[in-house]
């Protein structure tokens, strides 16, 4: 099944299923991560307390841990959480932000790996070439990293960690280990309102949550953030444009995705 045939399906699942996407995730962007899961047609709960976050992955059909504003004990609610997940067969999404920042970000997510199997990583360059061992510049969770190798990286990566990884950037990428794709949508108004790359990995776990197609899921989610980005209203500055990003998610169907995607398959 070719790529298109496998977004035509993952959109098709999530009309049909409204999938329960549990989140233990960063309080700047909650809000914004909550709507855009209701805006692509799955539910969001945000729930981190670590006496209810077994019982509640439990019933959810998928986990989003994010790193942004991580603390002791949302790391210890994401350990407990992932580690039911992965014992349900409940695809788990991570969004490591700011890995490189600190060594309480670089120790929290190598505990997070270590303990947790994850269907899909998404980050940007300077996020996945520290989860690579790699060095990377960074300024708090901006990437100054140059993009022209995303694709070895992802590659790579995604062979040794058993699992979708995905760079998101100018040019984003997504490889499972085996097929790697450019996908080369989106708008510079995106990387001016804080949270895109969050509300994009709250996406690919609602498409992940109806699927469990991993790449197909990451690719669809990441499209629609970008598609999205294009189409928004911008004219009237950024407060306009994050209301109209969220309408135009809300109306983003597999056709528009078809239409209008720029992915190419990397040889």
């Amino acid at each position: 099944m070719d790529i298109q045939e496998q977004l035509k399906e993952v959109f098709g699942t999530l009309q049909h299923k409204r999938a329960l996407i549990h989140h233990i995730t960063n309080y700047v962007t909650v809000n914004d991560c909550a709507n855009v899961v209701l805006a692509i047609g799955a539910s969001p709960i945000m729930a981190d307390e670590l006496s209810e976050v077994e019982e509640m992955v439990s019933i959810c059909d998928a986990l989003v841990l994010n790193i942004g504003t991580a603390n002791e004990r949302t790391i210890t609610s994401m350990l407990k959480a992932g580690k039911v997940a992965n014992a349900k067969g409940i695809p788990v999404v991570l969004d490591p932000v700011g890995v490189g920042a600190t060594s309480f970000r670089r120790q929290s997510v190598a505990k997070l790996m270590e303990a947790i199997s994850f269907s899909v990583i998404r980050g940007n360059m300077a996020e996945i070439k520290t989860i690579a061992g790699l060095e990377a510049k960074s300024a708090g969770v901006d990437s100054l990293e140059e993009e022209s190798n995303g694709a070895k990286i992802a590659l790579t990566l995604s062979k040794k960690l058993g699992c979708v990884i995905a760079i998101t950037g100018k040019i984003d990428i997504a490889s499972d280990g085996v097929r790697s794709y450019a996908l080369e949508n989106g708008d510079v108004a995106l990387t001016k309102l804080t949270g895109t790359g969050c509300m994009s990995s709250s996406l690919i776990g609602s498409f992940l949550g109806a699927s469990n197609h991993a790449l197909a899921s990451a690719i669809a989610g990441i499209l629609t953030m970008s598609i999205a980005g294009e189409l928004a209203d911008k004219s009237q500055g950024m407060g306009t444009f994050r209301t109209s990003l969220i309408d135009e998610i809300s109306h983003m169907n597999v056709m528009s995705i078809l239409d209008k995607s720029k992915i190419s398959c990397i040889k």
